[in-house]
């Protein structure tokens, strides 16, 4: 049952997690302009956790920090090199301080740019050393997700264990108003994927930490 609390949205039954800090990252994709939306889903459906949001330049053309941040209640970061000196860099802030990472929406320059190994920007260059699981909720143009180039770009995260990209749904293209658009699934449906993640990741660390007390006795 939808409440004002939620601005409305349809009511969703928020996917049971673990997951106690959570980065979201935005990036340039025209469905960035909903996360205002989910991030106030998920703070009614998730008040104990916390989260902490990254936005890239691009992102910040359909949603803008200052209107997240009213929304959090926290300073939410550019995706972007600081000229301010700092004790400890973003960069590391970002890829030592959560439990879980969600890019959402997730655009194809984005995706390319984490397959290639590219460090370029603060939450590139986290995602890129993180230990922790990351799902991307893939928003691409017509034709996309079908395009030799992100069939790279999969095969090319597809060996990192760490990561999960959500494949789009069809939708209606906001740029060719017809329904071949590649819209990024629901916040709810990546939080589930990326929670499935972590639980794998976890159960094989603790594989791995049994076979190490084994060998040691």
């Amino acid at each position: 049952m939808a409440s004002e609390e939620n601005w409305g949205m349809p009511s969703v039954v928020p996917p049971s997690t673990g997951i106690k800090r959570l980065l979201l990252i935005g990036t340039g994709s025209s469905n960035a302009a909903f996360l205002p939306l989910w991030v106030n889903w998920f703070q009614v459906s998730y008040p104990q956790v916390e989260m902490r949001i990254v936005l890239t330049r691009s992102a910040q053309r359909f949603v803008t920090r200052e209107g997240l941040s009213v929304l959090t209640n926290r300073v939410v970061f550019e995706d972007n090199w600081s000229e301010e000196p700092k004790a400890r860099k973003l960069h590391v802030e970002l890829a030592s301080w959560p439990d879980a990472i969600a890019v959402y929406p997730a655009g194809m320059h984005f995706i390319a740019r984490l397959a290639q190994g590219l460090a370029d920007t603060p939450a590139v260059m986290a995602l890129q050393c993180t230990a922790a699981p990351i799902a991307l909720a893939a928003a691409l143009p017509p034709g996309g997700w079908e395009s030799a180039a992100m069939r790279d770009h999969l095969a090319r995260l597809a060996p990192r264990g760490n990561v999960v990209v959500q494949p789009p749904v069809v939708g209606l293209s906001m740029t060719t108003g017809r329904g071949d658009g590649n819209q990024p699934d629901t916040f709810p449906n990546l939080l589930q994927s990326l929670e499935a993640l972590r639980t794998r990741m976890s159960a094989k660390r603790g594989g791995a930490e049994a076979v190490g007390d084994r060998a040691d006795r």
